[in-house]
């Protein structure tokens, strides 16, 4: 059973109705939806950086103490990961944005051309969805009525897909640069300023606690954990930077 924010708990535990005002405000203000969007960009793009950037880091400084050198492979793996980043985010946005227009098409195609396949498809569309006799025709016979409405409902129930447009594909990418030059560079800052040894110690510390800090913020906008999140988050994060440790290891050891 999914578990429960506690404004919902606190929401089924009262058993006085709610005034249509205040269902507003609790829908608007208490528990209003996460636009999953946005959380799933900034997720990867910060998650991508921190973990990217701190496996160069300790790859490299596995295999030379020279803080300069640390720090511009750092430096640059940071602002190359970022763009990367960002232009992947607004590639695979565009190409989602694609995809969902040339499934549309072909439905319209379907709807001229085997109308009675596609008419079935929503009639056992809605028969899963508890629809049944002539509430189940009803509901057939006004969707199929309309081309437009059709389609809508078969791109949102068969195929899952929704529309993306190009300023939406570029706010994905600028969440996701954004995100991952903070998270890029925010392990490099250290070595600004410490010998190599200390500035590795405190880049791990600064990697581990904001890949904890991005794992518990996800739970708290969505229904998982902080805890669990934060500390699934990190261990993987953690655990793939040093990937790049052993491998300049291996290298240094030769």
């Amino acid at each position: 059973m999914p578990r429960l924010h506690s404004t919902q708990r606190a929401l089924f535990a009262s058993s006085a109705p709610l005034s249509l005002a205040e269902q507003r405000r609790y829908h608007a203000e208490r528990d209003p939806h996460v636009r999953g969007r946005w959380l799933s960009d900034l997720v990867l793009g910060a998650q991508d950086g921190i973990v990217n950037t701190l496996g160069v880091i300790l790859g490299v400084a596995s295999a030379t103490s020279e803080t300069r050198v640390i720090l511009a492979t750092g430096m640059a793996a940071a602002v190359a990961e970022s763009i990367s980043m960002a232009a992947v985010a607004y590639t695979s946005s565009v190409a989602r944005g694609d995809l969902y227009r040339a499934e549309r098409e072909r439905e319209y195609r379907h709807i001229e051309r085997t109308p009675d396949v596609e008419r079935e498809e929503i009639r056992t569309l809605f028969r899963e969805r508890g629809f049944e006799g002539d509430l189940l025709e009803r509901a057939v016979d006004t969707i199929c009525s309309d081309r437009d409405r059709w389609v809508s409902v078969m791109m949102a129930e068969e195929h899952a897909l929704s529309e993306v447009d190009r300023r939406a594909s570029l706010r994905s990418a600028l969440v996701v640069g954004v995100a991952s030059i903070v998270g890029s560079i925010a392990p490099v800052l250290p070595f600004l300023a410490l010998p190599a040894g200390a500035g590795l110690v405190l880049a791990l510390s600064i990697g581990t606690a904001l890949l904890l800090t991005l794992g518990a913020l996800e739970a708290k906008l969505t229904t998982g954990r902080p805890a669990r999140s934060a500390l699934s988050l990190a261990a993987i994060g953690v655990a793939s930077a040093f990937a790049g440790y052993v491998v300049g290891a291996l290298f240094a050891s030769r």
